[in-house]
């Protein structure tokens, strides 16, 4: 029932369902909502309700970044989105990382729902309006000694009032 513009889920371990293949069979991992499956269609369903104005979930945990579009059917990434994820990295822990590894590359390929994908340190700088909700991700390429320069390694928009993010 809130009458604001966008409506945030702030949480812990990643929300859109994810996956990856070992030796050709798809895995789930057990340390995210994909773990929880009818929780996860429970909240998936009410982000999809028509009173739920422009949903936008927050993530963190995972040591990596990335920018996926939560389907309206979870179990088909081709579905329309009723949401978009944000998840930050860490800033420092984990060392240097990398701008895209090897898992990453699986993820991407696994996940057509998963924009955008680093492995680099750093965090998710959000601009907030009536009309667009914007996430940089700076980024730098070392955290093992001083000096690094931050870059922006991708930028997300979600307007207000349209599915799905697109690169800024």
């Amino acid at each position: 029932r809130s009458g604001t513009t966008w409506n945030v889920l702030a949480n812990q371990v990643p929300f859109v369902p994810t996956q990856r293949r070992v030796r050709g069979e798809a895995v789930y991992s057990m340390d995210k909502w994909d773990g929880y499956a009818v929780q996860q269609r429970r909240v998936a369903a009410a982000l999809a309700s028509a009173t739920v104005r422009n949903p936008v979930i927050l993530t963190g945990d995972v040591h990596v970044s990335w920018v996926a579009d939560l389907p309206r059917d979870l179990a088909d990434p081709g579905t329309a989105p009723v949401a978009t994820e944000f998840v930050g990295t860490s800033i420092s822990s984990g060392g240097n990382g990398a701008p895209l590894p090897g898992w990453g590359r699986t993820m991407l390929e696994n996940n057509p729902h998963m924009k955008f994908f680093n492995g680099e340190r750093g965090y998710v700088r959000c601009t907030v309006t009536r009309e667009r909700w914007t996430a940089d991700y700076r980024v730098v390429p070392f955290v093992d000694r001083p000096g690094a320069p931050v870059e922006t390694a991708g930028s997300f928009v979600v307007e207000a009032g349209k599915g799905g993010v697109q690169r800024g």
